[in-house]
């Protein structure tokens, strides 16, 4: 039961408006949700979407606007308040302490529930037995049956996933913001996680659920709401909410044939030949070839090992064996920089942590790959490297200030786009990108695929790793799938299909009923 008014929403936020150094980020931003409700909260990146979850959060103070929680109005200037509140945050990046089990974990941040005993002492040592006892019942609430002792660097991500989920019921949370959980989860875990939405939603939890995956929102979402440029666009209920008119409201203009530029793909000759190579924790070796003008996709579940070998062929992790040929010659990366100095980039999967130096300009990240180039006397060319970034900026359409904002500042989109620019700039003959769209919105997803397939009729070999299948069946002219380490098969574009894709991602053959 709720203490305010019976008809008055768990959470509402009424005209909030927020600015950093006299930019709008969010301007007179609305929000309502009921308790026992799922919220999806779309929008391109630089919508807004981070910046209004991190005013409810308290990790922002609204410039202007109201916060009611049942009715009551409320001040949340910190993160202690939003969690007193009955507010929680998990993002996309979970915040787990890998060296401490699941029990550390659970309540680390937060006291103990206390029985009285050791109420006003200021140090006093934590009950394990109480701890774990607590933990435990945390864990079973969200279907984690595992040892409360299990330490966290052993989880998989939707086991972590689950662990936030817990440690924020262990905080009482009533309003649950979840932005891009299913991210980084295979199928089964993310399926798992929905039945715990669905669970918690039935015990009158409100979820603000952000993510840009439609065909999730259009399956758990009870109502969307819809920013665009820092403004509150509409809703749409679950019932009159389609794919195109989502991206309508989000883009502001119709994304024709699901985004995907049509293009007529000529494979060239030869670009890599990949023959053996052997990669730590696989049981053979893989082999396979990549042409010019070719987009091949490599699909696969979360641990299949196209990460690992896409890393060995760009020389960042060493290959145990095998062959690697470029346009013929013999290719032998033992480091990044041979592979960047014959033209093979890769533009990794966790953009923040390795395609990108974060507090470093846009201009700076665009030119490190190849700084000598914009060098004079030993001296960088400030100018220089201005006019290539600011090129690049505008090839990709890259939203910022100048090239001298930080990379640290722009949406997700926009720093993938800046990874993309840096390698760009630099005429690639083969390209890797893995995941090249993950935690992206639809509006840059499709400015992305346009540049993919451009390169690619320039004659660029592109290898696109990713866990999208919708994106793998619109992007590629062949998919090499890979299960357990291994190829599993090949499928050229006209025998492309979600089953087929889906059989061989599993260990299976591509065609039912036929041998495995």
């Amino acid at each position: 039961m709720t203490s305010g008014p019976a008809s008055a929403p768990l959470l509402s936020m009424r005209d909030v408006t927020k600015r950093f150094l006299g930019v709008v980020a969010i301007e007179n931003v609305s929000l309502r949700l009921e308790a026992g409700e799922v919220l999806a909260l779309m929008g391109e990146n630089g919508a807004g979407k981070s910046t209004l979850m991190k005013v409810l959060s308290g990790v922002h103070t609204p410039d202007a606007g109201q916060i009611e929680i049942d009715g009551k109005p409320v001040q949340i200037a910190s993160v202690r308040d939003a969690k007193r509140l009955g507010i929680a945050l998990i993002h996309q990046e979970l915040l787990l302490a890998p060296n401490l089990d699941i029990a550390a974990n659970l309540f680390l941040g937060s006291e103990l529930p206390d029985d009285g005993a050791a109420r006003g002492r200021w140090l006093w040592p934590v009950p394990r037995a109480r701890l774990h006892e607590l933990s435990a019942a945390l864990l079973e609430r969200v279907g984690l049956r595992l040892p409360p002792s299990t330490p966290v660097s052993r989880l998989t991500a939707g086991q972590m996933q689950l662990c936030e989920i817990a440690k924020a019921l262990g905080q009482s949370a009533r309003i649950l913001v979840m932005d891009e959980p299913t991210s980084s989860l295979t199928a089964g875990e993310s399926e798992q996680l929905f039945g715990i939405i669905r669970q918690l939603k039935s015990e009158g939890i409100g979820i603000i659920y952000i993510s840009h995956r439609l065909d999730e929102v259009l399956d758990l979402a009870d109502r969307i709401s819809v920013l665009r440029d820092g403004r509150y666009i509409g809703d749409l209920l679950r019932g009159n909410a389609s794919h195109d008119e989502i991206v309508r409201m989000m883009v502001g203009r119709q994304l024709s044939g699901q985004y995907f530029p049509v293009r007529s793909a000529v494979r060239g000759e030869l670009a890599l030949e990949v023959r053996d190579l052997w990669v730590e924790g696989a049981p053979a070796g893989v082999s396979f070839d990549a042409h010019r003008g070719e987009i091949l996709g490599f699909a696969g579940l979360v641990g299949s090992g196209r990460t690992e070998l896409m890393q060995a062929i760009f020389g960042a992790t060493p290959a145990l064996g095998g062959t690697l040929r470029l346009a013929g010659q013999a290719f032998r990366p033992g480091a990044p920089r041979a592979a960047i100095e014959r033209g093979v980039y890769l533009a990794p999967e966790d953009r923040k942590r390795h395609g990108l130096v974060l507090p470093m300009s846009i201009a700076h990240n665009v030119t490190l790959p190849n700084v000598g180039r914009h060098a004079r006397f030993g001296w960088l060319d400030r100018r220089e490297e201005q006019r290539v970034a600011a090129l690049e900026m505008k090839r990709l359409n890259v939203k910022a200030k100048s090239q001298n904002q930080r990379t640290a500042s722009l949406s997700g989109g926009n720093q993938q786009k800046v990874v993309l620019g840096k390698w760009l700039a630099m005429s690639p003959r083969v390209l890797i990108l893995d995941e090249p769209t993950r935690g992206i919105d639809v509006g840059a997803k499709a400015e992305i695929y346009r540049h993919m397939a451009a390169l690619a009729e320039q004659g660029v070999s592109i290898i696109m790793v990713s866990s999208d299948m919708e994106e793998v069946l619109g992007m590629s002219d062949r998919v090499i799938v890979m299960h357990e380490r291994r190829i599993q098969g090949e499928l050229e574009r006209s025998e492309l299909n979600q089953h087929r894709l889906a059989r061989l991602m599993t260990g299976q053959s591509a065609n039912e009923g036929a041998a495995a």
